[in-house]
Formats: C-alpha cells, sequence, structure tokens
C-alpha cells in the first residue's frame, strides 16, 4: 500500500462541515504514517477530473470528506480500478457510509479508522449500480420521489432540506400515478402505474429512509422496490414507515431482486445517489465488488 493517500473535500457538505471536517481526518492519517495530498475542486467537474487525475497517478487511496455527493464524486474516478475508497461521512445523507457501517459525523473517528484499515488492508468488495457511464452506491430514484427532487431542485426558496419538504407537500397535492415500462433481467417489458420504483443497490436514501430495506452491497443483486398507485392518504400512512423499512409489507408494495432492469417513462428523471442521471428510459445494471471500499471489521 503506498503511503501517499488523496481526501477529495466537499467545502459544503453538511452546510459547511465538510470543509472542517478534513482537518482533523488528515491529522489523524498523518499521524498514523502517511502522506496526504487534500483536493478541493473549483466545481464538481474540476473535482472529478482531478480525483481521476491522483488515481490513474497511483494514489494509495481516494478518501471522500463530505456526504453522498462527494461520495458519487469519488465512486466516478475509483469505479472499476484498484484503488480503495474511504469515506469521511459528514454531509447531511451519509446514506453510503450508514449502509456500510462507517463512522458518521466524527472526522477524527473516521481518519483513524481509515487509517487502520490502509495499514492492514481491510477493504470490503462492494457492488455498485451503473447507468451509461455513471455509477452510484446507494438508491436510483424514479417517480413521486425524483418528482420531489426535481420540484426542489427548481424552487429558489426555501433553500435546503426545508426546500424538500415543500416540494413534498406539493407534490403531494399533484400526486398521480405514473405509467411506467419496466424490463426486469431479460424479461419482456411490462406496462404498470406506480407511485415510485427505486433500484436500491444500498437500502437508504435521503439521509436514512429505507426505501430498499432489505438490499446488500454485496450480493450482486439490486433490490427494486415498486410502490403501487396511492392515495395521498396512503402515502401518507405508508411513508413514515420507510424509516424503518416496515413498508415493504404493504399491500401495495412489491420487491423484485434483479441484476438489470431498463425503465421507461414519459416525463419522469431518475435520480442516483441523489444526483441527477437525466430523464428515462434507462438501463441500471449491478455491478459486482465495483470498488473495494476500506472498512473496519468487515474482512
Amino acid at each position: 500500500m503506498t503511503s501517499e493517500i488523496t481526501l477529495v473535500v466537499n467545502p459544503t457538505a453538511g452546510r459547511g462541515r465538510g470543509a472542517g471536517a478534513a482537518q482533523p481526518a488528515a491529522r489523524a492519517l498523518r499521524e498514523a504514517g502517511f502522506s496526504v495530498r487534500t483536493l478541493v475542486g473549483e466545481d464538481a467537474p474540476d473535482a472529478l477530473h482531478r480525483a481521476r487525475a491522483a488515481v490513474v497517478g497511483g494514489t494509495g487511496a481516494l478518501i471522500a470528506v463530505g456526504g453522498d455527493g462527494i461520495v458519487s464524486l469519488a465512486l466516478q474516478a475509483v469505479a472499476g480500478t484498484t484503488t480503495p475508497l474511504g469515506v469521511i461521512a459528514v454531509g447531511t445523507g451519509n446514506d453510503f457510509a450508514r449502509a456500510l457501517e462507517l463512522p458518521i459525523g466524527d472526522p477524527a473517528g473516521a481518519g483513524r479508522a481509515t487509517a487502520r484499515a490502509l495499514r492492514d488492508g481491510t477493504t470490503r468488495a462492494t457492488d455498485l449500480g451503473r447507468v451509461g457511464r455513471t455509477w452510484f452506491g446507494t438508491v436510483l430514484a424514479s417517480g413521486f420521489d425524483s418528482r420531489v427532487n426535481d420540484r426542489a431542485n427548481r424552487m429558489s426558496w426555501p433553500r435546503g432540506r426545508f426546500s424538500y419538504d415543500v416540494a413534498m407537500l406539493a407534490e403531494l397535492m399533484a400526486l398521480r400515478p405514473v405509467p411506467y415500462r419496466m424490463s426486469l433481467d431479460d424479461g419482456p417489458p411490462r406496462t404498470l402505474e406506480a407511485t415510485l420504483i427505486a433500484i436500491g443497490n444500498g437500502p437508504s436514501y435521503g439521509g436514512g429512509m429505507r426505501i430498499c430495506a432489505d438490499a446488500e452491497m454485496d450480493d450482486g443483486l439490486f433490490d427494486v422496490t415498486v410502490v403501487g398507485p396511492c392515495t395521498r392518504t396512503t402515502l401518507l400512512r405508508v411513508f413514515p414507515r420507510v424509516y424503518r423499512g416496515t413498508h415493504l409489507d404493504h399491500p401495495k408494495v412489491t420487491v423484485h431482486r434483479v441484476r438489470s432492469i431498463t425503465l421507461e417513462a414519459e416525463g419522469i428523471t431518475g435520480y442516483a445517489d441523489g444526483e441527477s442521471l437525466g430523464p428515462l428510459p434507462l438501463t441500471a445494471t449491478c455491478v459486482t465488488g465495483a470498488v473495494q471500499v476500506l472498512t473496519h471489521g468487515h474482512g
């Protein structure tokens, strides 16, 4: 394991905690004997360009400091390579770190755990989803949840998490089922109406909403959660159960386990790890062991 490693930092993660978290994480890694380069891009494309250059240049590991946004960016640089990914989780969501039982909100502790994993060579081969040339680690959302994302992104006020609450209320008022065409693995397309279809490599999105509660990050399969047509009342009743994952036994909810899925629907955007993939149609494939994640307590 080469002793030079690269931190890629989102300075805006967790309302500014990302920038503050880089120092204690870097200090813990340096104290363990590692040479640390910190990389902050001018914008996301610049950060990704620099992260890819670090991987090509032979960095010993790429460590994402922030939330699921910076993890998503780092995945684009390390997926399919032998460069391990570390995560210093200090964002607002942290679903990728949560799924792999990594420390959250403790940059110094996460730095020490990452240093131990680097020293011991402790990595976990983790699956990723792929859509075209884009990789994702947790959940690909489409339907009601992606409409909420679309609306929140269009709003100039309010900002932050509150914009999602306002957008969700607005979408609830406009609730209507989405006509989908869905193909699972090599099966024929089927038409169906659904409130949403979520493709889970990991169990949760949106900061702990366990939409694909039983998804495992190393089984080579997606868990696809289909929520059928719902009234507003039903959706409001089922929605709180998503945080515990107990919505899966509701009669409106179906789960499929597949290696690949194609979704088509008019006017629906796909979001993976919270980032827009653009409008459907799309095909998502689960790629086994696409990234080596530095972990503690997992072989």
